[in-house]
């Protein structure tokens, strides 16, 4: 069957090439109703499909970007790309998603296939380890915007939540119920990764706002694999924690299975609070206190600020902080008057 053109639909249309191409980007500005009427029907009625590769010689824009996130089973990660494809669905562009599982070489692979298929722009969760690399995407001009995390001597577009600020939030809320042997339970801790070194800070300060001499036994990171032996030591000391602050969701689950595991009560042996509000957060037995960060706003924003560089270039970059929100609920009842 012969391959209907842009000139088929031009003469069944009755209307010029250059008319059928400006239907196609959208450009009705010069347009009337029924011109534009014709032209939809004889796309419809001939099943026209246009050259997208073709199209996106010629425009110089593939009409896509890509996303590259440390760790897609983050519900934090997965809500961001949703926002993203939201805005990017408006703008009439696709969204490719990789998942680089904070590894910098498979980062990289990743940067190198987006770009080898000519995405306009990356939004990515950077790793700490390819500084020199966003650095050649700086020299190149190259759009993109980190999501989450910084990367110092890196200076493009970054959104980010306050950190520093979720954690006092949290530590500040065990305080007000009365708890003052509060651990913290983090990732790992070798890589420079922002929002887990910020979050640390943020408990530290806390807790010497609130007269509370830190004891270096409660702070707690580890690999997922290692949390649940690093759980068990921490509760088994001779003066356990009354409290635990779980920096992410993914240690925040860890924590909950040994709980479970171990029939440990909550809040009444344990309070708990964890930094992402999890979607089944108010659902949990008892439901959980989090500190919550507007996902769909970071994401957004920084769907934003990418078709900003589309549309205006190199530019002075900005760091976009988002205030966190705790929520409070059950799992940090004030002590001595616990459900």
């Amino acid at each position: 069957m012969k391959k209907v053109t842009i000139t088929d639909v031009a003469t069944y249309a009755g209307v010029s090439k250059s008319t059928v191409s400006q239907f196609l980007n959208k450009r009705f500005d010069y347009m009337s109703v029924k011109t534009k009427e014709r032209v939809d029907a004889a796309i419809k009625e001939l099943g026209y499909q246009p050259n997208i590769i073709a199209r996106s010689l010629k425009q110089r824009s593939t009409k896509t970007i890509g996303v590259i996130v440390a760790n897609i089973l983050h519900d934090f990660s997965t809500r961001v790309i949703r926002a993203i494809e939201d805005y990017c669905h408006t703008e009439d562009y696709h969204v490719i998603v990789c998942n680089a599982d904070d590894n910098p070489e498979k980062e990289k692979r990743y940067i190198d296939m987006l770009r080898a298929k000519q995405v306009d722009g990356i939004i990515l969760f950077p790793t700490s380890k390819n500084k020199a690399f966003y650095q050649d995407l700086m020299k190149d001009e190259y759009p993109f915007v980190f999501m989450d995390r910084l990367v110092p001597g890196v200076e493009t577009d970054a959104v980010l939540l306050n950190n520093h600020q979720a954690a006092q939030l949290a530590v500040d809320q065990f305080v007000a119920n009365g708890y003052q042997k509060i651990a913290v339970l983090a990732p790992p801790l070798f890589d420079p990764i922002t929002p887990r070194l910020e979050r640390i800070e943020g408990y530290q300060d806390s807790l010497e706002k609130n007269h509370i001499r830190p004891n270096p036994l409660y702070a707690i990171n580890s690999a997922l694999e290692k949390v649940e032996e690093q759980i068990k030591k921490l509760l088994l000391l001779p003066d356990p924690p009354e409290a635990i602050l779980a920096l992410n969701d993914r240690v925040l689950y860890q924590l909950l299975q040994y709980v479970k595991d171990q029939q440990i009560q909550v809040p009444q042996q344990l309070a708990i609070i964890g930094i992402d509000d999890v979607t089944f957060a108010s659902l949990y037995t008892p439901s959980l206190t989090t500190v919550a960060q507007p996902a769909f706003d970071m994401g957004k924003k920084a769907a934003e600020l990418l078709f900003e560089q589309f549309d205006h270039g190199a530019s002075k970059k900005q760091v976009y902080r988002f205030a966190p929100e705790i929520i409070i609920r059950e799992s940090c009842e004030r002590k001595g008057n616990e459900i």
